[in-house]
């Protein structure tokens, strides 16, 4: 598959799946030997895990969305960088055990995904997330000197 190619079906997983919450598109769009090497213990290890884990983003964060900055493709992975806005309203268990705060995020991430037989089969990300547990309060933002 072309670079082209492996982009447009990166950029079509997080438009579809997460931006839209179409689980249906996973079917079409994972591979079934998809393996995750986010260390996160609610991340999907496989396209069955991967539907339940939108259902709960959604439920702690209805509005997420991911706008994706940067699209570069080299052989079969292609790295995204993006910016994931949201509004903590539930709670996301395994991850954020804590009454819905209110307020919102935003979080920059950077996904390397290796995409095989048309479809997302490998995933690494690193994200921001001391920078998102300072937006929802659960530690202190540091004190700026003076």
């Amino acid at each position: 598959m072309s670079t082209t190619a492996n982009k447009e079906i990166v950029r079509r997983f997080y438009e579809e799946v997460f931006n839209q919450r179409n689980v249906d598109a996973i079917d079409e769009l994972v591979h079934p030997e998809f393996t995750n090497h986010d260390p996160t213990p609610v991340a999907s290890r496989d396209p069955e895990s991967m539907k339940q884990f939108i259902h709960t983003i959604t439920q702690a964060f209805p509005d997420h969305h991911h706008a994706i900055e940067d699209l570069i493709a080299e052989g079969d992975k292609v790295v995204m960088r993006c910016t994931l806005t949201a509004t903590h309203q539930g709670l996301f268990p395994g991850f954020l055990e804590m009454p819905p705060t209110g307020k919102s995020i935003c979080q920059r991430q950077i996904h390397i995904l290796r995409v095989q037989d048309s479809k997302v089969a490998e995933h690494w990300v690193i994200r921001d997330d001391l920078t998102m547990m300072q937006q929802l309060g659960l530690i202190p933002q540091p004190e700026m000197a003076v």
